[in-house]
């Protein structure tokens, strides 16, 4: 029978099948002898063991659309990547490490800053415009309040989403408005493995409406951006792809090089600061990595 994963804990993988409802799955040991790990989001072939008890076991996962490492997704089709406006204050260098990740592997994302309500206007005006200036879709919202949930449905509408953020941004709050019925099934399973939190460890599919599903994941702290070279970096940055071949030096790293449009769209306000200081910082993470 053919389904979808739609969440993972401890080596069990539950299984959504159209037909017959939820099915807890085991990996078969050919998944771990070739070192396939299998994600939420994923298609598989499963072979049922008891109707009764709802197991089985995970025969085959089918060809992914796509796939993340962090947060350790397959099949969507864009992110949500929820920041505060503040409390805690965003941190940028991380959000743009996010972004990269997305962007090489051509995922849409949307970004949602949340707690507008006890933020200044101007802070969290000036937040949108950054990421605005980029291409990227920016929605302003308060999970306290409700402001602009309708927004964030419209985003999601029609479309397999991940959900991704640091811990402590209102990530979870805004699921549950979106969902009310995950904050029961988290309250659940955080019982089951012991947390008492409902802080979430775990990758899950949650069913929003017809067509529409988000996937939530496990909030982050650290991300790492190291699987291409330095000389590549510059392609993720949205912003910078009016520039390209502006510069006096083909192939300019918008490093050290004199007469660089990208560094002069910096200085012009063209391009926002914060932003080219994260390219230059792990520009310079790429280039000392590859010395070893």
């Amino acid at each position: 029978m053919k389904g979808k994963i739609v969440k993972g804990i401890a080596g069990f993988y539950y299984v959504n099948v159209a037909e017959s409802g939820l099915y807890e799955c085991k990996a078969k040991g050919i998944f771990r002898k070739e070192k396939i790990k299998p994600l939420v989001g994923d298609e598989v072939e499963i072979e049922i063991l008891d109707e009764t008890a709802g197991t089985g076991n995970l025969e085959r996962i089918l060809p992914r659309k796509n796939e993340l490492i962090r947060p350790a997704v397959a099949n969507i089709d864009q992110a949500l990547v929820i920041f505060a406006v503040t409390d805690p204050k965003p941190h940028f260098h991380l959000l743009d490490r996010f972004l990269v990740m997305m962007e090489r592997k051509e995922i849409p994302v949307v970004l949602c800053f949340n707690k507008k309500d006890i933020a200044k206007p101007r802070e969290a005006a000036a937040l949108g415009e950054i990421y605005k200036a980029c291409g990227y879709p920016v929605i302003l919202t308060s999970a306290l309040t409700m402001e602009n949930l309708e927004g964030i449905r419209e985003a999601l509408r029609g479309k397999t989403t991940a959900v991704a953020g640091p811990s402590g941004v209102g990530k979870s709050s805004l699921i549950n408005l979106l969902q009310p019925e995950a904050r029961m099934e988290t309250g659940s399973i955080s019982r089951k493995i012991a947390r008492g939190k409902h802080t979430t460890r775990h990758s899950e599919l949650i069913y929003i409406e017809e067509g529409s599903y988000i996937m939530d994941t496990p909030g982050f702290s650290s991300l790492y951006v190291n699987d291409f070279g330095e000389e590549d970096l510059k392609m993720y940055f949205r912003e910078f792809v009016p520039f390209e071949g502006r510069c006096r030096f083909n192939g300019c790293s918008h490093v050290h090089e004199p007469g660089c449009a990208v560094k002069a769209a910096v200085e012009d306000g063209q391009i926002h600061r914060s932003r080219y200081e994260n390219y230059l910082e792990m520009y310079r993470e790429l280039k000392e990595k590859k010395k070893y």
